[in-house]
């Protein structure tokens, strides 16, 4: 029976916290702006990381400055997390932010549409 909390899960979480907080300081690409990582996900071999990312305005020159900047932020996990491979980065958008909105403005007009009694 695997565990609920596996190793991989743990340096998922960890790996998040540690790339939004290299991109918010560390990365000075212009192309990199404003993007929240919403999640982490993490092989089990530990060789592939899949970050899900977010941005008000995304665009594929972010995407590009991303993946231009994979190379760094993996050598700066490597010094900050104490794991013996770090995985290969690939930068995924999350759209599931945009389609909540979307649907919560269909729900709005919705509402507005219908005659309150």
């Amino acid at each position: 029976m695997a565990k609920d909390f596996s190793r991989s899960h743990r340096v998922a979480e960890q790996m998040q916290r540690e790339l939004a907080d290299l991109l918010q300081f560390e990365v000075k690409d212009p192309r990199v702006g404003m993007v929240t990582i919403t999640g982490a996900e993490v092989t089990g071999d530990m060789a592939h990381a899949k970050i899900f990312y977010s941005a008000a305005k995304a665009s594929d020159s972010m995407q590009q400055g991303l993946e231009k900047s994979a190379g760094y932020l993996r050598t700066q996990l490597a010094k900050r997390m104490l794991l013996r491979t770090v995985p290969q980065l690939h930068f995924v958008y999350d759209a599931s932010i945009d389609n909540g909105m979307k649907m919560s403005q269909l729900i709005d007009a919705a509402l507005a549409e219908k005659p309150i009694k």
